[in-house]
């Protein structure tokens, strides 16, 4: 859906990005990853078209967002990370300001509002004013006006930025929910977010793309994904199971109460589907699968390293 080809961008002798190259499929969540001034938001401007690229390509549907423009913002929605709102108008009233901006016929406004809303938990908002309203919230007529025109792709730039912990949740959850649809392209400074969250990460260093892949193909290095597993059945047979896998290097078990076992595996990729199989397979009930926190921060250290 997305197409990103050895984007570059100058500013006079300042070269902002070298390069950048990658993808994001339909129905996936690509985490956007690097330190500040990597060129994170350079680059989703470009792709959101409010930028021109010094040199490369960006297609959206297999439309080039440089000859192809309005087409290209037609399948967007941006959420950039200061919500641009205006604070005297109401919620509802800025909402189909936008939306008429977007093109969205008139007749079909009110009811694609109200659909949006629904999406984002903004119904009980619609009639508030705008500059009363809570960084969360906030976030969430952003995210509603991102949606009102129906877009196969979401770029979220920061869009948890200044959120309590409650707030940060409930976004999350929801851009989990929108991405099973979607292409959604997240950038984000919070790592556990990324690797709980996205199906593939990109992260970009000094202009350039550092390293991609999976949190647990990143995680690993190439050696050393931790993948974390919870399950009731014989131990042993499940031990057993898992260690047969391709690129298993060891599996540490762990009795707990009530019959459950927690598996810690190392393993050389990400083989969280295959191991799911192996226990069932060994007679388990399988009860919790997850990558062990953590593995996505030291990669993201490791890539981004400065030298001294």
């Amino acid at each position: 859906m997305l197409v990103v080809s050895n984007l570059e961008k100058r500013y006079g002798p300042v070269t902002a990005l070298r390069g950048v190259s990658f993808t994001a499929g339909s129905g996936e969540v690509l985490g956007f990853l690097g330190p500040n001034g990597a060129g994170k938001t350079t680059t989703l401007r470009i792709i959101t078209g409010f930028l021109a690229p010094t040199a490369g390509q960006v297609t959206v549907g297999g439309y080039d967002v440089a000859t192809d423009p309005c087409t290209v913002r037609a399948l967007i929605g941006y959420l950039p990370e200061s919500v641009p709102l205006y604070p005297e108008m109401r919620v509802r009233e800025y909402l189909d300001y936008r939306a008429a901006l977007k093109g969205v016929p008139a007749r079909e406004r009110r009811a694609r509002i109200d659909e949006a809303a629904a999406l984002v938990g903004l119904e009980d908002a619609l009639g508030r004013i705008a500059g009363q309203l809570s960084r969360g919230f906030r976030q969430r007529v952003g995210l509603c006006d991102a949606l009102t025109h129906r877009p196969p792709v979401l770029v979220l730039d920061e869009p948890t930025e200044g959120l309590d912990p409650n707030q940060r949740r409930e976004l999350l959850a929801l851009v989990r929910e929108l991405g099973r649809e979607r292409t959604v392209v997240l950038s984000t400074h919070v790592l556990p977010e990324a690797e709980t969250l996205c199906d593939r990460v990109v992260i970009l260093d000094r202009g350039q793309v550092a390293a991609a892949g999976t949190p647990a193909e990143l995680g690993a290095g190439g050696d050393a994904a931790q993948i974390l597993i919870e399950a009731r059945g014989d131990t042993p047979a499940i031990v057993a199971a898992i260690e047969a896998l391709a690129d298993v290097t060891a599996v540490v078990s762990h009795a707990r109460e009530g019959g459950v076992t927690s598996y810690q595996i190392t393993a050389r990729s990400d083989v969280r589907e295959a191991a799911a199989r192996a226990v069932l397979e060994a007679g388990g009930a399988l009860r919790e699968l997850k990558l062990a926190v953590g593995a996505l921060d030291v990669a993201f250290a490791r890539w981004t390293r400065r030298p001294g």
